[in-house]
């Protein structure tokens, strides 16, 4: 099945995700390295970030340190003002 296009996974809730992963290097345990990931995810449960970090441990050597995650809805409720009065010129 394709994904739906990035517009479709906003109108559906998904919001801009970036995650900061520091990890060991797996020869030299001592040093981080930084990695940054960013795709569209659900917040607060971030299901594509945890699906990520589970490949990420099943199949890379560097064990993980920590992940910094940044979260923006991008598309929200549109903002409505009334007009307090209307005028109209000849």
């Amino acid at each position: 099945m394709p994904m739906p296009s990035s517009l479709l996974r906003q109108l559906s809730g998904y919001g801009l995700t970036t995650a900061h992963i520091l990890y060991r290097l797996p020869d030299h345990p001592v040093f981080l390295q930084s990695y940054l990931w960013q795709d569209y995810d659900l917040a607060p449960d971030f299901p594509e970030l945890h699906k990520f970090l589970d490949f990420w441990k099943r199949e890379l050597d560097g064990p993980l340190h920590s992940v910094r995650v940044a979260h923006r809805g991008l598309i929200g409720p549109a903002e409505c003002r009334i007009a307090a009065a209307e005028f109209s010129l000849n």
